[in-house]
């Protein structure tokens, strides 16, 4: 039996080794915010989060197969939780039932624990059975459809029967047969377990007995009696009993992992859908918006958004989150400039958090989200002052940069916000073009906050067709909106408008108009953005 509700011919690997850059997707990304609000405090639900989250597919098929089993949670949430709360219960109560490591090596205790084992296991599969009847109609989805379908077509109640009446028999309660041969040197051998007559007694089995009873002559018998205080006797009979059921343990054994294993996995994938539907209604008090996006395959290249904000920003305060806009079709480059304080790094951390979500088969925070599959996601952000540090902020940078370009690939997705602003504007563009042309140049998407007017002006110069640049919008009194309009880079980062808001002082009238273009609803007059 196999859950396989993450991918349609495997199962998930939760041991899976995370991606080289997985500290910094974290850190930079604040993903540890996502993480718990997936768990709601449980503990195996945030390592769960964390590797799917983390380990992104690059397969269209195998998002879209996720997306629709989401879909069927989403519409039957109180059926999803009642089937995860059962495959949790089984595991709990397996790990309660009596059997040292030590003593199941002996195959009578490991014969024993078994049965009980699997009495638990088929009480539990009969409710899953009466879930998947009950419901299973009700879900359209791939992934659920062939799971419910499995649990009524293979657990019926004739098959059930048999194993309750083959658990029943392995309790020995009318004592043990088996046969034995003599071998070498009078030691027994090729032991073999017999069924018990009397363990499942019908109405021929009667017959037949009745029958050799009355006019077959029977073969002598031999039996032996082992005294109360034979001690030395009852090992042998021990010993004996043991290896008549060294086969029927190790069998069931390996049938009880079996079904063990099912069940681990059955929790491990339902607890991804389990956690996205935490996720999914911790978004929904708020009011926020969330949409199913469209995946598109990686040689496409487009990123295009509507009402994209911060998901763990959103999480982490009470007010609603302001959103933006982006239209990136064919687009391997996006510079981002404007007013420090304008929601550029917000932005650029809302763009990681979607593309992260979309490639594991969640939903994202917007209203509209459409992108191409990445080969793999990196961040370089600016980092504090480290007094642990053995060299400058440049070289550390460098350092980090250096790990990128090592690890990524054609198709991949790089994040910039702020890189090399430790050294001089000519020396940090200079170092910023080199590497922007390189990526670029190799098919791999890059989306860069800075500050750096050099660096952002000359991309602007060179007119590229696949290069989209966008600004932090500022109102001619200072205010910023918090979106991202496309626009020229400015030579200005409006530092001083946060002096004026820090000491008091009013900001300068606007000097006059000018256009903005707004990349989803066409251009506009707005007040003067020239500060």
């Amino acid at each position: 039996m196999k859950a396989r509700l993450m991918f349609r011919d495997r199962d998930f690997d939760m041991t899976s080794a995370e991606p080289s850059q997985a500290v910094s997707l974290v850190q930079d990304l604040e993903l540890e915010v996502l993480f718990r609000a997936m768990s709601r405090d449980d503990s195996y639900l945030l390592k769960v989060a964390r590797a799917a989250v983390l380990a992104s597919v690059e397969s269209v098929e195998v998002i879209r197969y996720r997306q629709a089993a989401l879909g069927d949670c989403l519409r039957h949430r109180d059926v999803v939780r009642e089937t995860y709360a059962i495959a949790v219960e089984a595991l709990e109560r397996e790990k309660k039932i009596w059997g040292w490591s030590s003593m199941r090596r002996q195959p009578d205790s490991s014969l024993h624990r078994s049965v009980e084992v699997l009495e638990l296991f088929v009480s539990i599969l009969k409710r899953l059975r009466r879930v998947a009847e009950e419901h299973g109609k009700k879900f359209q989805s791939e992934a659920f459809s062939a799971l419910f379908g499995m649990l009524t077509r293979e657990l019926d109640d004739g098959y059930l029967q048999e194993v309750e009446a083959h658990l029943r028999q392995l309790t020995f309660r009318t004592g043990l047969v088996m046969n034995a041969e003599l071998g070498p040197w009078n030691k027994g051998s090729n032991y073999v377990l017999n069924r018990s007559p009397e363990a499942v007694p019908n109405w021929w089995e009667r017959v037949q007995g009745w029958v050799e009873e009355t006019f077959v002559q029977r073969e002598e018998r031999y039996f032996y009696q082992i005294a109360d205080r034979d001690e030395a006797g009852f090992r042998a009979l021990a010993e004996l009993r043991n290896r008549g059921i060294a086969r029927v343990a190790t069998a069931l054994a390996r049938s009880t992992a079996h079904i063990l294993d099912f069940f681990e996995m059955l929790r491990l994938e339902l607890a991804f859908y389990v956690a996205a539907l935490n996720l999914h209604e911790r978004i929904s008090q708020k009011g926020e918006a969330v949409c199913i996006p469209e995946p598109r395959p990686c040689e496409e290249t487009t990123f295009r958004s509507r009402g994209l904000y911060d998901v763990c920003l959103s999480l982490s305060v009470s007010e609603r989150v302001i959103p933006s806009d982006i239209a990136g079709e064919d687009k391997r480059l996006v510079m981002i400039t404007g007013a420090n304080r304008g929601g550029k790094s917000t932005f650029l951390r809302a763009i990681g958090q979607a593309q992260l979500m979309m490639q594991c088969g969640l939903f994202v925070s917007a209203e509209d989200f459409r992108a191409n599959v990445c080969s793999g996601l990196f961040t370089h952000y600016k980092r504090e002052e480290d007094i642990a540090m053995k060299s400058g902020k440049l070289d550390e940078e460098l350092g980090r940069m250096s790990a990128v370009v090592r690890n990524v690939k054609a198709g991949g997705v790089v994040l910039l916000n702020e890189s090399f602003g430790s050294t001089n504007e000519r020396e940090g563009s200079e170092i910023g073009r080199g590497i922007v042309g390189a990526l670029i140049e190799k098919n791999i998407k890059v989306f860069y906050v800075t500050h750096l007017f050099d660096l952002a002006q000359s991309f602007w110069r060179e007119q590229l067709r696949d290069a989209l640049f966008l600004r932090a919008e500022r109102l001619p009194d200072g205010q910023r909106t918090f979106r991202l309009m496309e626009g020229e880079p400015l030579s200005t980062s409006f530092g001083e408008d946060l002096f004026r808001l820090i000491f008091g002082v009013p900001i300068k009238p606007a000097l006059g108009p000018v256009r903005v273009i707004d990349p989803m609803r066409g251009s506009k007059p707005r007040g003067d953005d020239r500060g």
